[in-house]
């Protein structure tokens, strides 16, 4: 993404990014606030025709809740039966992916953003997010910037990470720690079926 001046506009009043920027983010905020935000959870599709009308990739079966809020969808890329669930954050500075049947739990948030705290400018500094297919981030579990969690992986509600989430581990607390191993069998349907070679 295009940043102004890159990113020393923190301090110094001035803004981050561009005013071409500013513009897209605005008018996605007002579309979703006019068209999405109110909607029942049973009109997934027409929230994802509008994601995609603003560059997010959304793939079958995907759902978005109304009540999410998404910094710029251009960032976003959900893949098949993928849930982002109420109230959720997806402060999408960076990219953030999520892999078939993967699943982020009510008022959960997902932090691509963050600032240089070695630096006098506080620059800000954005990085990746992946949630590998069929993982689990539960209810208003927080993954920080640069965060890759693998197939099946699980942080529990409330947990913090800034560091990797192991496949097929579940991790939880402040900070997050691994508490024991998830069964490969956990693994959703749709993940399978997106897996490659799934269809022979």
């Amino acid at each position: 993404m295009s940043l102004a001046d890159g990113g020393r506009g923190v301090l110094e009043g001035r803004a981050t990014f561009t005013l071409a920027h500013r513009a897209e983010r605005a008018l996605f905020l007002l579309v979703w606030a006019v068209l999405a935000r109110w909607t029942p959870p049973g009109m997934a599709r027409w929230r994802a025709l509008i994601l995609r009308a603003f560059g997010a990739e959304v793939g079958r079966g995907a759902r978005v809740y109304g009540s999410a809020r998404i910094w710029l969808p251009r960032n976003l890329t959900l893949g098949p039966g993928a849930v982002i669930g109420p109230r959720v954050t997806v402060y999408s500075m960076a990219d953030i992916r999520l892999g078939a049947g993967a699943v982020v739990s009510q008022g959960a948030h997902l932090c691509c953003g963050s600032h240089d705290i070695t630096s006098p400018g506080f620059e800000l500094k954005t990085a990746r997010i992946e949630i590998g297919p069929g993982a689990w981030v539960a209810a208003e579990a927080f993954v920080g910037p640069g965060v890759s969690m693998g197939e099946g992986a699980v942080l529990g509600a409330r947990a913090v990470t800034f560091g990797d989430v192991p496949a097929w581990e579940v991790w939880a607390g402040n900070p997050a720690k691994r508490l024991k191993n998830r069964p490969r069998e956990a693994l959703p349907q749709v993940a399978r079926d997106a897996a490659p070679g799934a269809n022979g």
